[in-house]
């Protein structure tokens, strides 16, 4: 196995408030090879988009309090300055953030963004790094680059400003790509053109790429390897293949029952009951427990005593669950049926 472009240790990410510290990240571990795709799924307030920013060092100079390591191509992130931050933001590590009308200044042009990240990073002219901006809005699909180099960013569409978004950080080929929730609030025929937009542009540079989203099919369609969050920490990882259709964790298959089917009678979902745990106050032991459907099959009441360790359930594949192997083995249709 070749070194990770991406290695996280334990990383813990709290927040101090008037009420406590919020656990937002809470010793999550993942590794993301040289060109894979990852996705990273999970309710929301599970943690994923503080993971991302993170990543980027967009916590830096806030109250945060991270620790932990973030390797990346073996350096440690984590202690870096702001200023040592800045050679990897953009252009090692690019993001796509989850709304571009807000992560685009308002009062700039499209293309006058693009081209000043191109510029902050390979010190060229002005009119070099605007032909390299229009160039690469012809790549992401923007009908009529020229003019639209000087649109503002109100001036484009949804599906338009994510692919605007997605040019500016992939401008400098980063070696790993960051795409929160790409396609949230775009319509079908948009989020299938974004994501093959994404896929072609990965297959180009060599990016690693990570989808931080909750849709399944989307992970489903792109990743190779998935990571299940819930609490602030990875409940499952394992390749698509085997989250799908082996899937250990009671967390991941209350997901998957909770998708609507087209054989589901009267399109009927079956959400997971409750709620996630409160990240000011979170449970001594398994922080599924209380929505877990089969913890009674645990003896010993461990999963409210003793928090499970992230372990390996077949190769390639980890669960951070108390449950033997036979009940982990039981289907989705089991744990529905214990939901009920």
């Amino acid at each position: 196995m070749t070194t990770p472009i991406l290695d996280i240790r334990d990383l813990r990410v709290t927040f101090p408030t008037d009420d406590g510290l919020v656990h937002a990240v809470n010793g999550m571990d993942l590794t993301v090879q040289r060109g894979e795709t990852v996705g990273i799924v999970g309710e929301s307030g599970s943690g994923k988009t503080v993971t991302s920013q993170t990543l980027m060092g967009l916590l830096k100079g806030t109250s945060a309090r991270v620790t932990g390591q973030i390797l990346f191509d073996g350096t440690d992130l984590v202690p870096l300055s702001e200023n040592e931050m800045r050679p990897y933001r953009g252009r090692k590590i690019g993001m796509i953030f989850q709304d571009p009308l807000s992560a685009m200044h308002p009062f700039y042009t499209v293309g006058r963004q693009i081209a000043e990240a191109y510029r902050v990073h390979n010190h060229v002219s002005r009119k070099a790094a605007k032909a390299q901006a229009i160039e690469m809005l012809n790549r992401v699909g923007i009908p009529d680059p020229v003019s639209r180099y000087d649109a503002y960013p109100h001036e484009f569409s949804g599906g338009m400003r994510q692919r605007a978004m997605i040019a500016m950080a992939l401008i400098c080929e980063p070696e790993l790509l960051i795409a929160d929730e790409p396609t949230t609030a775009l319509d079908v025929t948009v989020q299938a053109q974004i994501l093959d937009l994404i896929g072609s542009l990965q297959a180009e540079t060599g990016s690693a790429v990570i989808f931080v989203t909750h849709d399944l099919g989307v992970v489903a369609e792109v990743c190779e390897r998935v990571v299940v969050m819930y609490g602030g920490q990875c409940v499952e990882e394992a390749d698509v293949q085997d989250a799908f259709f082996r899937t250990a964790h009671p967390y991941t298959k209350g997901l998957l029952a909770s998708m609507p089917s087209m054989a589901d009678d009267a399109g009927r979902l079956t959400p997971i009951p409750g709620f996630p745990p409160s990240l000011l106050d979170l449970p001594t032991g398994c922080l599924f427990a209380d929505r877990c459907p089969v913890s009674h099959l645990v003896p010993d009441d461990r999963c409210r005593t003793e928090r499970p360790a992230l372990t390996i359930a077949e190769p390639r594949h980890r669960s951070r669950c108390h449950l033997t192997d036979a009940a982990a083995s039981l289907p989705v249709a089991a744990v529905l049926e214990a939901s009920r």
